[in-house]
């Protein structure tokens, strides 16, 4: 209880705040640390209705596991853990004739002493304490009928339900063949394989609950390696001698220059004719032109200041913007052919988070003045390359921060590269699904204060 008389949750050193309850429903939510059954808040007295909340609020926040339980000895069949904010367990209704088959993104795998099925497109995921459960899922690589799993595998029924509202399982079309183990429903996916897709969402925040950050995991397990590396054994040739004292060029100047900075000055903020000289020497589109045979399937292409694989251009530039003196305070995409800016309508709640977490991730005394964040159309370079789209998408992402540091550091301005992004979130402002286009890096940018 806090002193306002909200409850707060805690779950080792985190902790958040659930809201006011009464002490009837705190008596009851007690017993969730031993299970409390979905049922018993299912009714529709005061009581089952404000413990429903509660619940509801905590499973918003991660802070809740659902158990399905066998009949016979009250052993857990599967433990249910949500990766994304506000995952409800919920079973898509399945008739004895129909179809299911696993996701081509399924994937099981031990974790600890416990055998773990995920996929990146589910909200959750399931911890497996039969192994008949794992026999069945096994069978699942190719279409299988409800009837004959019930005949087989008739615990595995109650959780098949929950897997295909997870998209872990799917029904594939009559007439999809094997065409709809290709595209999952989903046309946008079949540029995707399997593994970048889980490294995707498994190195961005949003779609799982997994710590994520400077958590020093194995601080205590490994020393840290050395800044500088050991010079190989052998042969030395000394170059010192040949290189000048100083920088030979005013590019070799400005790479020396360059630094991250994570303190703004909201009193001398950036102004809009700056903003708009950062991404016309940056980002804008300076030619396009088309493919021909000799060079694959004929393509539209374009030309702009950074490099980027197979002359993709994939990446779209989002701005949020805190402090920017001529731009009203907002969310806007970077047309790069247009060079112009184009507002999004989004809401408060959705943009103070955004800017929120960027200054937590800088660990900054204030927002950034500009948010940019870069998103991918990941079709543009998964279309052409295999195996290596992802790994090319995330460095043509290093190519485009070296380039606005430098521009920045040209101009000065102040900017810091930040690590981590929340991709749900991000779906949520722009409408996009995560896996059409969705954020691959962050920069924030500003007029950095002056050292007293």
């Amino acid at each position: 209880m806090q002193a306002d008389g909200s409850i707060a949750a805690f779950a080792g050193h985190y902790s958040v705040s659930v809201g006011p309850f009464s002490a009837a429903a705190m008596e009851r939510a007690r017993h969730l640390a031993a299970g409390l059954p979905l049922a018993s808040i299912a009714g529709k007295s005061a009581l089952a209705r404000e413990v429903g909340l509660l619940v509801h609020r905590l499973a918003q926040r991660g802070l809740l596991e659902y158990r399905l339980f066998s009949s016979h000895d009250g052993r857990d069949l599967v433990i249910i853990e949500p990766q994304a904010p506000g995952y409800w367990p919920q079973r898509a209704k399945l008739g004895e004739g129909d179809t299911v088959v696993l996701s081509r993104f399924a994937y099981l795998h031990r974790r600890g002493n416990e055998m773990v099925l995920e996929s990146p497109r589910a909200g959750a995921l399931f911890r497996i304490g039969d192994p008949a459960i794992a026999a069945a899922l096994f069978a699942l690589s190719r279409p299988q009928k409800i009837s004959k799993l019930r005949r087989e595998a008739a615990a595995f029924i109650d959780l098949a339900g929950l897997l295909l509202d997870c998209q872990i399982l799917l029904k594939p079309g009559r007439n999809d063949g094997d065409g709809a183990r290709l595209n999952e429903g989903d046309g946008n996916l079949v540029l995707w394989d399997f593994h970048d897709l889980l490294f995707h969402t498994r190195s961005t925040e949003g779609r799982h609950a997994n710590p994520v950050g400077g958590t020093y995991t194995y601080a205590e397990a490994v020393p840290p390696l050395p800044a500088v590396r050991s010079a190989w054994p052998g042969r030395k040739i000394e170059l010192r001698k040949l290189s000048r004292p100083e920088p030979i060029s005013g590019f070799a100047e400005l790479l020396h220059k360059r630094r991250s900075t994570r303190d703004f000055d909201d009193e001398h903020p950036i102004a809009l004719a700056e903003l708009a000289q950062f991404l016309d020497t940056t980002a804008r589109v300076l030619s396009e032109w088309n493919s021909g045979t000799d060079f694959g399937p004929d393509a539209a292409y374009s030309t702009r200041p950074y490099p980027s694989a197979g002359s993709a251009y994939e990446l779209e530039l989002y701005l949020a913007v805190s402090n920017c003196e001529g731009l009203a305070r907002g969310f806007y995409h970077y047309d790069a052919g247009g060079h112009a800016l184009v507002a999004i309508d989004v809401s408060a709640q959705q943009l103070q988070p955004l800017l929120a977490a960027a200054e937590f991730a800088m660990d900054a005394p204030g927002p950034p003045q500009v948010l940019i964040t870069i998103a991918a159309r990941f079709g543009r370079i998964s279309w052409k390359y295999s195996s290596i789209a992802y790994s090319l998408i995330l460095k043509d992402v290093g190519c485009m921060i070296q380039t606005f540091y430098l521009t920045a550091a040209d101009m000065g301005l102040a900017g810091c590269a930040i690590g981590t992004i929340n991709i749900d979130l991000f779906a949520t402002m722009t409408g996009l699904e995560f896996h059409v286009e969705g954020p691959v890096g962050q920069f924030a940018l500003g007029r950095g204060r002056k050292p007293e």
